[in-house]
């Protein structure tokens, strides 16, 4: 792609900018991509703990919405925490007006604290509405679980049923793929699979050990928009986006406790590539 791509971030808003909006442009500008935001939720955050959740009236968020894109050319998007089905029901309802393209969908459902960040009302309005936008979806195993109806996957085989009832949630024609994130299996190893219905395409890679993992899911996500329009020549644009995100991530995690950010679980290191190893 020779122009700059323009990503963005429908997502909720993390004071302590481990994860939502923040997070999403930091992995934006990280990879190369122009990061936009709407805000579809406040928190009240830090490492440790969730204390509290505003989310604006579904006529502004609308409103953020149309303003952007009557005047922005976006390339790419990716979905973050909205906390209730009317937030989910106006994103898909405006996304679909404005035909947004290489959306990406992490169902974001509960922190890293153990808070949860989705009504379960939204949940139903998810599957129906948001997910057959979608030409990614990102659940970690216990999304999986909440969006199948069923206890999360526990081994590896698991997942792979897991993928392919996920895959059965969206479109069957079109380009739709499932990235099912392995994370919270236990080893050395970490699995993910990428299901587009067809392929059934297993990514490893090693765990790192750190205890900086605060909006992994958030970063993988953001970098997977980013990445879309820049591989839009390759054979399988997604597949590229998916691996480039992975690597992109993995990286963050590997430099993460260069950064001294709360102490619970904090934020993966977004720019460990371009601030060098003293920075």
């Amino acid at each position: 792609m020779s122009r700059i791509a323009n990503a963005l971030t429908i997502a909720g808003i993390d004071p302590s900018g481990g994860a939502g909006v923040f997070a999403d442009l930091k992995a934006f500008s990280a990879l190369g991509a122009y990061g936009c935001g709407v805000v579809a939720a406040l928190t009240a955050q830090n490492t440790r703990a969730v204390t509290g959740v505003h989310t604006p009236p579904v006529e502004f968020l609308r409103l953020q919405i149309d303003t952007l894109f009557a005047d922005v050319r976006i390339d790419a998007v990716k979905i973050g925490m909205l906390a209730s089905a009317d937030i989910v029901a106006t994103v898909a309802d405006r996304l679909a007006h404005f035909g947004a393209r290489n959306l990406v969908v992490d169902p974001v459902m509960v922190a890293k604290s153990g808070d949860h960040l989705l009504a379960q009302s939204a949940v139903a309005m998810l599957r129906e509405a948001l997910l057959p936008l979608a030409l990614v979806v990102t659940p970690n195993l216990p999304e999986a679980g909440v969006l199948l109806g069923r206890p999360a996957p526990d081994t590896v085989r698991g997942m792979y049923r897991a993928a392919e009832q996920l895959r059965a949630l969206l479109p069957v024609s079109g380009e739709h793929w499932v990235l099912l994130k392995g994370g919270h299996l236990s080893g050395a190893t970490v699995v993910d699979l990428l299901h587009d219905g067809d392929r059934m395409i297993e990514m490893q890679g090693p765990r790192v050990a750190t205890r900086n993992t605060h909006g992994t899911g958030c970063t993988l996500s953001a970098a997977i928009a980013a990445l879309l329009p820049q591989r839009a020549g390759e054979a399988s644009p997604a597949e590229a986006a998916v691996r480039g995100a992975r690597d992109y991530l993995l990286g963050a995690l590997q430099a993460a406790d260069r950064l001294e950010v709360g102490t619970g679980h904090g934020p993966v290191h977004h720019f460990h590539a371009l601030w060098g190893p003293a920075a």
